[in-house]
């Protein structure tokens, strides 16, 4: 079972097969922003929509704290316009 968990520390979003990182989705802070700059899942993953839950994850998450999202990597910019 994939588990999803946002990790503020490492800016970014990852998700997870057991101890093993499967996929992430990475943010750096631009002015008081999150740009998302990479997009990655395990290509054994794929076609699964783990990239699309980890962007919409770190999204979210800038959402609830009002931060601004500035899509950055062709996935982000794909999933948020």
């Amino acid at each position: 079972m994939i588990e999803y968990r946002f990790e503020p520390e490492l800016h970014r979003s990852a998700a997870y097969d057991g101890s093993s990182c499967i996929g992430e989705c990475d943010y750096v802070d631009r002015n008081g922003a999150w740009a998302i700059t990479h997009t990655e899942v395990d290509p054994a993953w794929g076609g699964q929509g783990i990239a699309r839950q980890l962007v919409l994850m770190v999204a979210q998450e800038a959402e609830n704290q009002d931060i601004p999202v500035i899509p950055v990597c062709s996935y982000s910019v794909h999933v948020l316009g």
